[in-house]
């Protein structure tokens, strides 16, 4: 599947700063150490409606993640996936009759067009379910020969049981992972299931369903082995950070790395669980099923969209917060007042400031902390401080190159 088209980054002078990030699993801030290729799988969406500001703020803060690692030197082998049939889409697709494929294509041709709007810098593979459902099938026939599954009905199921390292990835307890698994798209209730928590890898054909032929007869995947299996493919276990929201902690990354442990026998199947808080609106959590969403291309027909990238830049990547206008309008401000400050002649040396953005980028994401450091140069650049002709390129470059924000 096309991915979307990468903006240019200008080259920074001096020394970076290696990456230290949340991992999930383990509760800590710790350097990401990869090697010379840095590998980050990133979930995607299920295109049955459009980008909203909490996907925004997903795949933004992983972008951070990949400009901090290029400014290391570092080959970013980045792959996301879209999951281009499931349930969701398959019920948009029958409650407005359009067809689920045609849905899926428009989202998806959105969502490209909403991440190039915002300079999100693209996956080297950006993979569509539909075209791994053969891969997906082969890995559910080696995950049962090696015993983890069972079958229901003509449905797959992995065994929880089975599964040694299950609810090491999110700490959960099994009565919360009863609960979330049950809001989202869990069966605990099912049936002929040997444990609650067992989850489906296959689903035998429904009628009027989208399925496909396979060793395990027709069907179609079930939501997480398809990460798994793409990223096994393109990636390879123990790759550097898994990202996603903070809503896939439980069940998809929790899953998802018991499978890869499972075909591979490699733990942790990524050496990095890293998830972005949730956006609210109206007290809520922006979501699709709640309907209370801020869509990012109708946002940008309204809004530069630089100053919506900085309303998502001024909160901590993992930190739960709440959309409202005024955030706009002061993005729109500081959006303003960095143009006025990078377009003067000359401005105060810029080498602190390139130093102080890269350290708290560095520092598990402190984005907060970065525009905090080139506020303070904007603000004695406006009140005619400093002499330096170089430093307003510098600011310029570093706001591009480090935090996607073209002045």
């Amino acid at each position: 599947m096309r991915s979307w088209s990468a903006p240019n980054i200008p080259e920074l002078p001096g020394q970076s700063v290696p990456l230290r990030l949340h991992d999930t699993a383990t509760g800590q801030v710790r350097p990401t150490e990869p090697g010379p290729t840095a590998r980050m799988y990133v979930c995607g969406i299920t295109p049955y409606d459009a980008t909203h500001l909490g996907h925004a703020n997903t795949y933004l803060a992983f972008d951070l993640v990949g400009r901090v690692w290029r400014d290391g030197g570092l080959d970013v082998h980045y792959t996301q996936n879209t999951t281009d049939v499931d349930d969701p889409l398959l019920e948009r697709a029958e409650k407005t009759g359009v067809p689920w494929q045609e849905l899926a294509e428009r989202e998806i041709e959105l969502f490209r067009t909403d991440m190039e709007a915002l300079r999100i810098l693209p996956p080297r593979e950006y993979v569509g379910v539909t075209e791994v459902v053969g891969r997906v099938a082969g890995l559910i026939e080696a995950l049962s020969a090696k015993g983890v599954t069972y079958g229901l009905d003509g449905d797959v199921y992995f065994s929880s049981a089975d599964a040694p390292k299950f609810g090491q990835v999110s700490g959960y307890g099994e009565q919360q992972m009863l609960e979330l698994f049950a809001e989202r798209g869990g069966d605990p209730e099912r049936p002929g299931k040997r444990h609650p928590l067992d989850w489906l890898l296959w689903r035998a054909e429904r009628p009027g369903e989208p399925a496909w032929d396979s060793p395990l007869g027709r069907g179609r995947p079930g939501w997480h082995i398809e990460c798994t299996a793409i990223a096994l493919d393109h990636l390879g276990a123990g790759y550097d950070v898994a990202g996603g929201g903070s809503d896939l902690i439980f069940p998809h990354h929790e899953c998802g790395a018991s499978e890869g442990h499972a075909a591979t026998g490699e733990w942790p199947f990524a050496k990095f669980y890293t998830h972005a808080g949730m956006v609210a609106l109206d007290g809520e959590k922006m979501s699709k099923s709640k309907g209370n969403l801020v869509f990012v291309s109708r946002l940008r027909q309204e809004r530069d969209p630089m100053a919506i990238r900085l309303v998502l830049l001024a909160h901590h990547y993992r930190s739960d917060w709440e959309y409202t206008t005024e955030l706009m309008a002061e993005a729109e401000r500081r959006l303003a007042r960095w143009r006025e400050a990078v377009a003067l002649p000359s401005g105060p040396p810029a080498g602190d400031v390139l130093a102080r953005v890269r350290e708290r980028l560095a520092d598990d994401l402190d984005a907060p902390g970065a525009l905090a450091a080139i506020d303070a140069w904007a603000d004695e650049a406006l009140a005619g401080e400093g002499a330096d002709t170089g430093a307003p390129g510098l600011v310029r470059d570093l706001a591009d190159a480090l935090l996607g924000v073209a002045l």
